[in-house]
């Protein structure tokens, strides 16, 4: 089996879509000319590879069509500016397939998003890499295909004002960008270092390091409790604090706006916000 450091999943000329392996050193880009495969099997198996060029970075997962899971109140900061108890269990909720967004590229924000305090939440994410079912947390490391960086888009009045209503306040189409590429699990050490950034405009309105009240292993193992979870599920992991709902004042994404999360050394997940006319 061929070893990876990151990948990137893209459209060339044409629209068919491709995998290729980056060095950690080569950003993601469009106009790379790299060896493009249908599948990260056959790259890692190195049969069928064909020269082709970048033309459109994609969301870096494997399968597509299929929920994505949310973690929320998972950094200690943010429970604490949300002046909420620390909970025994991973909050979650699943954004639907349709939710899927690229990197680099414009999210249009529906009148019933705009009206209800648009907001971001910069967040590690996961991408598993096989099923899994009821694994222990000593299993979790074997599943994990690599992490990527996730904006957990939310229209919050929905999701604080309106009876708790997550699933609709961060459902909207395209509201979870992924991206740019997905680093291999020896390169990233979300329970020991790093850390996750995000900018509005080139202000940092977040910078954290992963103070994860959940580990990843037991995170993932708990999601796995008598539920399949399908092979290349994205996991995102939670948000650290400095999200607009809780800056002083409230500040909320406008018409515009660029958010840009970073996370090394997989790199900035950047995404325009329209809003829809």
């Amino acid at each position: 089996m061929a070893t990876w450091d990151s990948l990137i999943r893209f459209q060339a000329p044409g629209g068919k879509e491709y995998w290729a392996s980056l060095p950690l050193e080569t950003a993601p880009a469009t106009g790379l000319s790299v060896q493009g495969y249908s599948t990260i099997e056959g790259l890692e198996a190195g049969t069928g590879g064909v020269d082709v060029t970048v033309e459109k970075l994609l969301a870096p997962v494997p399968v597509t069509g299929i929920p994505i899971i949310c973690v929320g109140l998972n950094y200690r900061n943010h429970a604490n500016e949300a002046s909420l108890p620390i909970p025994a269990t991973p909050p979650m909720w699943y954004k639907p397939a349709t939710s899927l967004a690229e990197p680099d590229s414009d999210v249009e924000f529906p009148l019933q998003a705009q009206k209800a305090f648009p907001d971001f939440e910069g967040e590690l994410t996961i991408v598993l890499r096989n099923t899994i079912k009821n694994i222990t947390p000593a299993q979790v490391s074997e599943n994990i295909l690599g992490y990527t960086i996730g904006n957990d888009l939310t229209a919050r009045h929905y999701q604080r004002s309106c009876g708790g209503q997550y699933t609709y306040a961060k459902g909207f189409d395209r509201f979870a960008p992924l991206g740019p590429r997905l680093v291999h699990p020896r390169h990233i050490s979300p329970d020991a270092k790093g850390k996750i950034t995000t900018r509005v405009n080139g202000r940092t309105v977040q910078d954290s390091p992963f103070d994860f009240i959940f580990a990843v292993d037991e995170l993932v193992s708990f999601l796995s409790q008598g539920t399949t979870v399908p092979r290349g599920t994205a996991i995102l992991t939670g948000t650290p604090a400095g999200v607009g709902w809780f800056q002083t004042p409230k500040t909320e994404l406008r018409d515009g706006d660029v958010v840009e999360i970073e996370v090394q050394p997989i790199g900035v997940l950047r995404t325009r916000v329209v809003y829809e006319k």
